[in-house]
C-alpha cells in the first residue's frame, strides 16, 4: 500500500496495484466492455492490467500506477516504446490523482483518475491506437486465457462446456429450465460486424 504524495496534494487513502486493476475491470464493464482480462500475459511480453473488448473487437486497455517511478519505468517498456507493439484500440493509464500530468502520456493515450471512491476520465484515449501487429498479441492474449480455461474444465473441452445448455434441456425433457436462454438466443455483441462506439 502506498499513500500518494503530489505536489499540493495529499490523497489521504491506501491505493495498492490490486485495488486499482480492481476497479479498472469495474471502469471497464462500465464502459461496455463484454470481455474483460486482468494480469494475463501474451508472447509479447506485455501483460496487461486489465483489457476489455467491446462489440466489433474494439480492445480497451487500463495499465494501473501507483507510484511515479512505476509509471516512469513503463514508458520504457519495449512495447511502449514501439506502440505498434501494444495492445489496445484504446489506451489508458489509471493512477490517483495528481500522479500523472496529461502532458506526460505516450502519444494518444488518454489517463483516468481515482478521486475517491470515484474513477474520472480526464484524458480520453484516441480510439485507433491498435495496429495489426497488436492486434496478432491480443488474439494471442485470449487464446493463452481459453487454453488455461480449458486445462481447469478438463477432461471438458472448452466446445463441450459451451454445450451445456443442451444437456440442460435433455435433463429436464426437452426444454430448458426457467430463467435460462437458448445459446441461438443469446445477445452477443462480438458476432455483430459493427463499428466501434
Amino acid at each position: 500500500m502506498a499513500l500518494f504524495k503530489t505536489p499540493n496534494v495529499l490523497h489521504p487513502y491506501p491505493v495498492n496495484h490490486a485495488k486499482l486493476v480492481s476497479l479498472a475491470v469495474a471502469w471497464l464493464r462500465r464502459y461496455r466492455c463484454g470481455v474483460v482480462l486482468s494480469e494475463q500475459a501474451c508472447v509479447s511480453g506485455e501483460m496487461p492490467d486489465a483489457i476489455g473488448w467491446k462489440k466489433a473487437c474494439h480492445s480497451v486497455l487500463v495499465e494501473c500506477k501507483v507510484s511515479r517511478a512505476d509509471f516512469l519505468a513503463d514508458r520504457e517498456k519495449p512495447f511502449r516504446q514501439m506502440q505498434e507493439n501494444g495492445v489496445g484500440c484504446e489506451r489508458y493509464y489509471l493512477a490517483a490523482k495528481g500522479l500523472i500530468r496529461n502532458e506526460e502520456l505516450p502519444a494518444g493515450w488518454g489517463l483516468l483518475q481515482v478521486c475517491g471512491r470515484e474513477i474520472e476520465k480526464t484524458k480520453a484515449s484516441v480510439k485507433n491506437l491498435r495496429t495489426p501487429i497488436g492486434f496478432g498479441y491480443e488474439m494471442n492474449l485470449l487464446l493463452a486465457s481459453l487454453r488455461r480455461v480449458e486445462v481447469r474444465i478438463e477432461p471438458q473441452s472448452i466446445t463441450d462446456f459451451l454445450k451445456w445448455k443442451n444437456r440442460m434441456a435433455e435433463y429436464n425433457r426437452g426444454t430448458l429450465p426457467e430463467g435460462i436462454v437458448a445459446a441461438e438466443q443469446e445477445s452477443n455483441l462480438f458476432l455483430e460486424a459493427t463499428a466501434a462506439d
